[in-house]
């Protein structure tokens, strides 16, 4: 059995925004087990507490403590932002604080990721937000956009994947389309899955709305099976790309937990001397 206990006196939930429908404690918490597909058994196993007591939360019949709250939303693996939501419905306040990333207390954090984004150079790199909104980007981006004919899709807060879908962005220059396209829209599915964002879900149902122009083929060279390119023709020539995913490992604020950097590596000996001279 946990020692986390249930003794603390429920508080007035305050800060909800005004006009949110009101969820008690044990919904959030049954909502986010059952998207983690676990049973109460499975999950009063995993958090180190008996089922009726996980039973009695979820059914709202003993309320949580603040500790117990953030006990199960570690063992679920819930985003930070969701936490402070769950907090709220047990009738605590917010523990996780989310700052721009210009406020001088993430001063090294934003320092680190402008340390990866240019020392990446000259191979591109970005930093997006939670929801793929461009956060920061390197010099050797700019070139690879060349063939955007869409400028409202360039105009602030840009959307990565808008803009590498969109009939009027890169897609159109994205010579295996249809997988790079679909490799895109199951990222989403997935992130959608683990964090239940409706704007994600919005997103998503308009990227997969775009259409995809005939004559688009898969990948011209076979990459082993082991990653999935992104194929784009420029004036400059045919440039593949694969990708790898960095996030910050242990934070505690809102902002860097949802920040992911995206740098792209040049597939083949072809687009990283291209990449060379273009950058000189």
């Amino acid at each position: 059995m946990s020692g986390l206990a249930d003794a603390d006196p429920l508080r007035p939930p305050g800060g909800l925004p005004e006009g949110r429908p009101v969820r008690g404690i044990g919904e959030h918490l049954r909502a986010w087990r059952q998207r983690r597909r676990l049973s109460q058994l499975d999950f009063a196993l995993e958090a180190d507490i008996s089922q009726r007591h996980l039973s009695f939360m979820e059914s709202g019949r003993s309320r949580p403590s603040r500790d117990m709250v953030l006990h199960l939303a570690e063992r679920l693996d819930v985003p930070l932002r969701e936490r402070n939501n769950l907090l709220l419905a047990a009738g605590y306040a917010p523990v996780y604080l989310e700052r721009a990333l210009e406020d001088p207390a993430l001063g090294p954090a934003r320092r680190a990721i402008d340390l990866v984004l240019t020392g990446h150079e000259p191979f591109p790199a970005v930093a997006v937000d939670r929801h793929w909104t461009l956060v920061a980007a390197n010099k050797a981006v700019a070139p690879l956009l060349a063939g955007v004919v869409d400028e409202d899709l360039l105009k602030p807060p840009v959307n990565v994947l808008r803009l590498g879908l969109h009939p009027g962005g890169l897609a159109p220059h994205t010579v295996n389309l249809p997988e790079w396209r679909e490799h895109l829209l199951d990222r989403l599915r997935h992130q959608i899955s683990v964090t239940g964002d409706a704007t994600l879900a919005g997103l998503l149902a308009e990227l997969a709305a775009y259409p995809v122009p005939s004559g688009k083929r898969a990948a011209a060279r076979d990459y082993g099976g082991i990653v999935v390119p992104f194929e784009l023709q420029t004036e400059a020539g045919l440039l593949s790309f694969f990708s790898t995913v960095t996030v910050f490992g242990t934070p505690v604020d809102i902002t860097l937990s949802e920040l992911a950097l995206e740098s792209f590596f040049p597939a083949n000996a072809q687009t990283a001397e291209i990449l060379r001279k273009m950058a000189a």
